[in-house]
């Protein structure tokens, strides 16, 4: 049978009555301590009738939460005065930090204005990157036909097919007459500002051509440098006085008779039969015109191939811009385009003397490198040169060099090795090789 455990309350002796008295008094919520024990263990107990509690258990009851801790004062240091000098060395720190904040301030808002211009231009310059594309170039160009061609009837084809194009053309008076030119819409700080254009195309009938090489020959018999007041040729002369990169197009056509597009049968039935000329006084005119001049000259047959060859400009100004952004003139196709690379140690420079010599006119690779096996360098060569005793004989040394191609040998030949000679040793630089 279990034996039943009670609890058994001890009483604070009379000893320990004013502490337990003070306790209460300063922790009123403090409950006294009961210690349950059983039967077999009340014996031991009863001897003591006194409980003392250890310091580390009161120690911690002493404090109260309505009571906060004694805390030791301390006694502030006294503040020190400052003097004048360290008065101004901190307004001058001060000061010194509220100018670095704004030179921050002022940089950051610099660098985006920058962004922003930044990025302005790279939209301006893509807007006009993509309307120099031909489709949109092909929109601001102009036609600009001087009156004196609609005298004539079959102008209409030309009017007519510019219409139908949605092509822009304006109908104005120019200083060279019977002529046609273009401007070109140019987007230039916010405003658009007119380019004309270097091409100049005239339409002449028979009867002025004939006037105009009429005179030309004349200037020419006479050694004179200007034509007669008169000449339709005067004033284009005039033009190409006032404006050097002007290029002026003659399309001579006869909208009355019906002649093919070649200008061999024109020249030869209509102007030596009325001017009794001779083919090679034709023939001299046309070289004086084309050579000395820049004038080109094309034989028409009526205003349907007039208007097919002023379209044909038209679409090549249109396409003109985007080709001079995109296309390198000076670089050809293929692997000449990458070059060369010659390093520090001097290999690569044979095939830079073997691209030398391929630029000239029918010179192969495989006689560049027949020539560049009998000499190395241009050096060598040059001193060949220059151990031979007569100008033939230079001429001639690389004649009778053997070329292999194809299973098949033959030589060089003198007109390559004279044109190679006349390569390495010529001074004028207007020199023509060929």
């Amino acid at each position: 049978m279990s034996v039943l455990r009670r609890a058994k309350t001890w009483e604070v002796s009379d000893s320990e009555d004013s502490d337990a008295e003070k306790k209460h008094d300063s922790h009123l919520d403090e409950r006294s301590q009961t210690i349950t024990v059983s039967e077999e263990d009340e014996a031991p107990y009863n001897k003591c009738n006194t409980v003392q509690s250890s310091p580390i258990q009161t120690e911690p009851r002493q404090t109260s939460a309505l009571s906060p801790p004694r805390q030791h004062a301390t006694p502030s240091p006294a503040r020190k005065r400052r003097n004048k000098e360290e008065v101004e060395a901190d307004r001058e720190a001060a000061r010194e930090r509220r100018e670095e904040r704004e030179r921050v301030r002022t940089a950051r808002t610099q660098e985006k204005e920058e962004r922003k211009q930044e990025q302005q231009r790279r939209r301006e310059t893509a807007e006009n990157l993509k309307s120099l594309r031909p489709e949109n170039c092909l929109k601001s160009l102009t036609v600009r036909i001087d009156p004196a061609l609609l005298q004539d009837g079959g102008s209409d084809i030309l009017l007519d097919t510019l219409a139908t194009f949605d092509w822009r053309f304006s109908i104005e008076s120019h200083q060279l007459p019977h002529s046609i030119t273009w401007t070109r819409d140019v987007p230039q700080q916010g405003e658009d500002s007119l380019l004309e254009e270097e091409q100049v195309v005239l339409v002449l009938g028979l009867t002025d051509f004939m006037d105009t090489v009429v005179s030309v020959k004349k200037m020419l018999d006479s050694n004179e440098e200007q034509t007669e007041a008169g000449s339709f040729l005067s004033p284009i002369l005039e033009c190409l006085n006032r404006d050097a990169k002007k290029v002026v197009t003659l399309l001579v056509t006869d909208p009355q008779q019906d002649y093919r597009a070649d200008a061999v049968p024109l020249l030869d039935d209509t102007l030596q039969s009325k001017l009794g000329m001779e083919n090679l006084d034709v023939e001299e005119v046309l070289v004086y015109l084309q050579l000395c001049k820049n004038i080109s000259l094309v034989f028409l047959d009526g205003w349907q191939e007039v208007t097919n060859h002023v379209c044909a400009v038209t679409k090549a100004l249109s396409k003109r811009p985007f080709k001079l952004l995109t296309e390198l003139p000076f670089c050809v196709d293929g692997s000449w385009a990458s070059g060369v690379r010659v390093e520090r140690d001097g290999s690569g420079l044979i095939q830079v003397w073997s691209r030398q010599v391929q630029q000239l006119n029918r010179v192969s690779p495989t006689m560049a490198s027949t020539v560049i096996a009998a000499y190395p360098s241009p050096q060598l060569l040059l001193q060949a040169y220059q151990s031979l005793d007569s100008e033939e004989d230079r001429k001639s040394l690389l004649a009778g060099l053997l070329v292999k191609s194809g299973g098949k040998e033959r030589r060089i030949g003198p007109e390559i090795s004279a044109r190679v000679y006349r390569c390495l040793t010529a001074q004028n630089p207007q020199l023509v090789l060929d």
